[in-house]
């Protein structure tokens, strides 16, 4: 393949062209009516939404390398690393676990319905425990580790993730009796919106969405989420219907008074890939180094980040305790 014609690859991928474009090379424009060419006419939104949002930013002279190098570098490295896990991982559950759901609900109002509620619940227990147990959140907190909120934020997860992440998601619907086809269709819907609820200030600068922030996951819901802020933390951990959050108590609008910071807790090398990508790996292992005895060891790989062995915890949990407790005082 020569250079352009590898470019040229590259560039149909990240916009996510290659499905409209086939469809279109095999069917014609008549393909553009069916669910297939609605779905591949849906692929470059994100993409588009992207570049728009880079070219504002341009505009507005609030440009920031920073702003965007971790997010670019680490979808480069997953794209190196691993193409297929995702996809191996999901086929692997349906294989295996489709078998033992007591019932099973198919496409159709009630089905989506249904399903929908059991995907959220499933990516609330995915979420929740990448942000409760420690190992889990070395490998979701490359996606926190950029300092500003963009939708190249999108592309910066541990290649590891993803595979986790489905892993439990589709167990959990397919145990559920969410048949395939409709988990799929659930999957494209919830992907699409995951990655339109990053968009930054600067092509959305209020991310509530006028009245729709009472019903679902907004862009402000998820800049929440990804804030620093003490009483920010493990919040938001929905995708589109924030109903679960609501139910466990983990639901935190954005407030007018509080500047969102983002990032993670730990210091990090200003700009370093490495940190961002496996830095939270080297810190655990730090602290399992220091820990007197196995079991405190083991204690470190599923307790909260933050907790220590000697009693000085610094997880969300106490630092949100006390953050409350001073403004009550204050």
């Amino acid at each position: 393949m020569q250079w352009w014609q590898h470019v040229q690859h590259e560039v149909i991928g990240f916009f996510g062209l290659g499905a409209l474009l086939k469809l279109l090379d095999e069917q014609g424009y008549r393909a553009l009516l069916s669910a297939d060419g609605a779905a591949a006419l849906l692929y470059p939104v994100i993409p588009l939404l992207l570049v728009y949002e880079l070219l504002r930013t341009v505009a507005a002279r609030r440009f920031k390398l920073e702003d965007y190098k971790l997010p670019f570098l680490t979808m480069l490295a997953n794209r190196l690393i691993s193409a297929f896990l995702t996809f191996g991982v999901v086929t692997l559950c349906i294989g295996v676990f489709q078998p033992y759901a007591p019932f099973q609900v198919g496409i159709g109002v009630v089905g989506l319905i249904y399903g929908y509620l059991v995907w959220e619940f499933a990516h609330f227990v995915y979420h929740f425990l990448a942000h409760k147990v420690r190992l889990l959140w070395c490998l979701h907190s490359t996606h926190h580790a950029p300092t500003a909120m963009n939708l190249s934020v999108n592309y910066a997860h541990l290649f590891l993730e993803a595979p986790y992440a489905d892993l439990v998601r589709t167990t959990i619907c397919i145990l559920a009796g969410v048949e395939p086809p409709l988990l799929l269709l659930i999957m494209f819907i919830d992907g699409l919106w995951g990655q339109f609820i990053h968009l930054g200030e600067h092509a959305l600068k209020d991310g509530r969405l006028g009245a729709l922030h009472r019903i679902i996951l907004t862009p402000a819901h998820h800049r929440v989420h990804h804030a620093r802020n003490e009483l920010y933390m493990d919040t938001n951990f929905c995708n589109l219907l924030n109903v679960w959050d609501r139910v466990f108590g983990t639901y935190q609008p954005q407030r007018d008074d509080i500047r969102i910071e983002y990032g993670i807790t730990r210091p990090m090398k200003p700009g370093s890939f490495l940190d961002a990508y496996v830095g939270e790996f080297h810190a655990l292992g730090r602290d399992i180094a220091k820990a007197p005895g196995w079991r405190k060891k083991l204690l470190y790989l599923v307790m909260p980040p933050g907790w220590s062995h000697d009693g000085e915890h610094k997880t969300a949990q106490v630092t949100k305790r006390a953050w409350l407790a001073q403004q009550g005082a204050s």
